[in-house]
């Protein structure tokens, strides 16, 4: 679990994976197949179609358009998986220059320098320290940059859940468009068309099935992953910044104690004040003697 918990180590097997699907696509699409001789090629001649080249002679703008995606998915997945690890969103020794710089008491310097670091947990703090003294303020403000900033780290790979849904509708647009041009061929010959005409139409359009399976999954599957290391990285750092916004909280409580110790009880006489006059208290009369 330690070594899976590594983020190089999960860079390596999403690496080893995409080339696993890659050769698997070539090995099982590239094999050489042997059409039956047509009637006006010569005999004997044998072609090799995969594919790749069923693909390339026949680029469309839907191909186009995966293509494009595929190149854009692939960078979303390789910048999520270096960007939201531990050592770049909240590095340690940052965290632990925060600390030390609120067990010293240096306030302006941390303002300064939570100002102009990049981290998460300094762009949490950063908000909470300029609503000081009040200590609410300062956790509201706080509890307002951590939601800004989850939602803006859930943002950054959003796009990969929405290109790994418009692959398989791409490839039924595709496979549509190859199906009724295939059948338009057939009417056009009077429903006398050529077997293998027919069934060049159909790879075709499969072929855009396959393309876009191709983008969706590995998409889909990095996006799941992402989205679990997201929520676990910014639940962490909403943690940290809570200790570290807590030991602040006494600095500016103390006054308050203090002048809570100080403040005269009701019936107690105030320091300095005039004592208040004696109450003259009536004697009774003597009863008459008789």
């Amino acid at each position: 679990m330690r070594r899976y918990a590594s983020s190089r180590f999960r860079i390596v097997l999403l690496v080893g994976l995409l080339g696993l699907v890659i050769f698997t696509a070539t090995g099982s699409f590239g094999q050489t197949q042997t059409p039956a001789p047509a009637p006006a090629a010569a005999e004997g001649e044998a072609k090799a179609v995969g594919l790749f080249s069923l693909i390339i002679d026949n680029i469309d703008f839907v191909f186009i358009i995966i293509a494009l995606l595929s190149v854009t998915g692939l960078t979303l997945i390789i910048q999520g998986f270096i960007k939201n690890r531990e050592a770049v969103m909240m590095p340690p020794e940052t965290t632990n220059r925060i600390r030390d710089m609120i067990e010293q008491r240096k306030f302006k310097e941390l303002i300064d320098f939570t100002e102009n670091d990049p981290s998460f947990i300094s762009r949490a703090i950063n908000p909470a320290l300029k609503r000081a003294p009040s200590f609410s303020s300062m956790k509201e403000a706080m509890e307002t940059s951590l939601g800004e900033q989850t939602a803006e780290q859930f943002r950054k790979i959003e796009y990969l859940n929405i290109i790994g849904n418009l692959g398989p509708l791409l490839g039924l647009l595709g496979t549509v468009l190859g199906m009724i041009e295939a059948f338009s061929e057939v009417a056009a010959a009077g429903g006398q068309a050529n077997v293998g005409v027919l069934s060049g139409g159909i790879s075709k359009a499969l072929a855009h099935t396959f393309l876009g399976l191709l983008l969706a999954v590995p998409c889909l599957a990095a996006f799941g992953i992402l989205r679990t290391m997201v929520d676990r990285l910014t639940v962490r750092g909403a943690l940290i910044a809570e200790e570290l916004l807590l030991m602040i909280k006494p600095a500016e409580a103390k006054p308050a104690a203090a002048a809570a110790a100080t403040a005269p009880r009701p019936g107690m006489p105030q320091p300095g004040a005039i004592p208040p006059p004696p109450i003259a208290r009536k004697v009774p009369a003597p009863a008459p003697q008789s």
